[in-house]
């Protein structure tokens, strides 16, 4: 029984939805690989990666999938198999990602920026037996010693100079000498070269879309151990069309993706690598990010859809540049990963005249939920759900009871995109899918139309003298002080009041701001309960890999404090 037949159409975003867009949609399921080849066939002479210069067509990008599926598959990969990709954005990542699901294996996302016993931790949960990375010393250094102390069995290893332009090959051998490792030439190394050197005629795994797992995405969380979230192929696939129904709002659609955000998390692998690819658009490849390189590739390609997070559209329309480099190609910018406040959307679209929608998602739900609609996005809000998922908002203190409408509450999703479980984890499966229904962990609302706000997560959630306080609230309060650049808000042990409220501030660049600044700014936009007890400056703020401030190193650092 589908979500439509199970449930009557009373679900407020349903009066309001956008005008051309069919929220009862049944999404079906394809084995995740055919998003690529169905795209290299249709656009076989289009560009489909460009890689610091270096162009690839459809055609080739889908011949070398079907070259390194078989040769995954000569070299043990077979249905259910997990192949760990330890890779930046790069033509690696994007060929092996669809080979594994050609081959039938599963693609264990891991970050190249983990620690090695973050690495570790993951290959041994996941039981990868194959890991692909590149001849770069300080990835290859994570990947060797998993060899014979886990279950990894084989490492593939492309050579970073095999990817690159010509001119800069030669000038990457010749000058990054001391940036490439060595290997052994034995039976548990293999060289892509090899790997792919074979007539790539191979018939596809039998693939139930429903039931079997094409991507183990491990949640970053703010606490605790990474969990696998298990993502099906028809969650890959139905979050990818559920998302090309909506961005047919999109003016001139996808024709060039800036894919800044790295495609082992859950954001960009969809929103820019497998909606690019459905586009038939050129995925524009940043390794790693730098503002110069940003711009440059901007004035470069020219790209029109870039997916970022809140962080990165703050460090486009705060650096110098902005004003000189022309940013009009670009017609959609879609946020995500985290909470994007009111006063970053208006300072970035009124610096460069682009539109920025917000949206929200999980690692769970592969990831989007809802997003904004281009011509109706209501501030504050993430949106509306995307088709054929239904926003539900359950009692913090009883999972299973439904809260009436405007009520906050735990935001809770069901649809397509809904993960299968978390790996080897019945318990904390049965947890999150209480009463059928994914529980996010974060507290929110939806308002008469179906806009989804977001108050916090359930566990940053601070208790002061047994009061909630959301820290969300208090930061986006923090953005509109004009000499404020980043803020996290956390909640630090007090003995008196159980928690306080803490607040650590990255001020603008050539700004002086203090305590009594920010105090004074915060009095008649948060409640004296509310207001930081703690303020702390820094010249930077930790982030995550993708660019989200980092409020669990904070929290770590309050942990080590108390400590000692």
């Amino acid at each position: 029984m589908t979500i439509q037949e199970a449930e009557p159409a009373t679900w407020p975003w349903l009066k309001s939805y956008p005008a051309g867009i069919e929220w009862h949609t049944d999404y079906r399921g394809r084995p995740i690989h055919e998003l690529m080849l169905d795209a290299a066939a249709a656009h076989s002479d289009k560009p489909c990666l460009d890689f610091m210069g270096r162009g690839y067509s459809y055609r080739a990008v889908g011949d070398l999938v079907r070259r390194a599926a078989k040769g995954l598959a000569a070299n043990g990969v077979t249905k259910g198999t997990r192949v760990a990709l330890l890779l930046p954005n790069s033509p690696t990542y994007v060929i092996c990602y669809f080979a594994v699901s050609l081959a039938g294996g599963t693609v264990v996302n891991l970050n190249p920026l983990y620690t090695a016993s973050e690495i570790r931790h993951l290959v041994e949960d996941s039981g990868a037996e194959v890991l692909v990375t590149l001849d770069v010393k300080q990835l290859y250094v994570l990947a060797a010693p998993l060899l014979g102390t886990t279950a990894l069995k084989k490492i593939v290893v492309q050579r970073m100079a095999d990817i690159l332009p010509p001119a800069k090959s030669v000038l990457y051998r010749l000058f990054k000498r001391g940036d490439i490792t060595a290997w052994p030439r034995d039976g548990r190394h293999v060289d892509f070269r090899d790997l792919t050197a074979n007539d790539g005629i191979i018939s596809p795994a039998v693939i139930d879309p429903d039931r079997d797992v094409a991507v183990l995405q491990y949640t970053g969380g703010t606490t605790g151990v990474p969990k696998g979230a298990m993502l099906t192929h028809r969650n890959l696939w139905a979050n990818t069309q559920q998302c090309l129904t909506w961005l047919q709002q999109m003016p001139g659609g996808i024709a060039r993706v800036l894919c800044v955000l790295p495609f082992f998390h859950v954001f960009a692998m969809t929103g820019a690598m497998n909606i690019g690819l459905a586009c038939g658009a050129e995925l524009l490849l940043m390794p790693r990010f730098t503002i110069d390189d940003l711009f440059a590739l901007i004035k470069r390609k020219r790209p029109t859809y870039l997916p970022g997070v809140p962080t990165l559209y703050t460090a486009i329309y705060n650096h110098p540049k902005a004003k000189s480099i022309d940013l009009s190609s670009i017609k959609i910018c879609i946020s995500g990963g985290a909470s994007l406040p009111l006063e970053v959307k208006t300072k970035f679209e009124q610096a460069t005249g682009c539109k920025l929608m917000e949206g929200y998602g999980l690692s769970e739900t592969a990831p989007v939920l809802a997003v904004n609609p281009l011509d109706a996005a209501r501030s504050g809000s993430a949106g509306m759900p995307v088709p054929g998922t239904v926003v539900e908002i359950t009692s913090t203190e009883d999972p299973l009871k439904v809260l009436p409408q405007g009520e906050r509450g735990e935001i809770c999703a069901r649809g397509p995109q809904v993960m299968a479980g978390y790996w080897h984890k019945p318990d904390e499966t049965a947890h999150a899918m209480a009463g059928g229904r994914f529980h996010t962990g974060d507290v929110g609302y939806l308002d008469d139309d179906g806009y989804l706000f977001i108050v916090d997560r359930i566990k940053d959630i601070i208790i002061a003298s047994g009061y909630k306080i959301y820290p969300r609230l208090i930061e986006e309060a923090l953005y509109k002080h004009p000499k404020i650049a980043q803020a996290i808000v956390i909640g630090v042990p007090d003995q008196y009041r159980g928690q306080t409220v803490k607040a650590v501030i990255q001020p603008r660049a050539g700004e002086t701001v203090t305590e009594t600044d920010v105090l004074e700014f915060l009095k008649d936009k948060v409640s004296p309960i509310e207001r930081p007890r703690i303020v702390e400056f820094r010249d930077t703020l930790p982030m995550t890999p993708i660019g989200k401030p980092d409020k669990k190193a904070l929290l770590a650092e309050e942990v080590a404090k108390a400590r000692v």
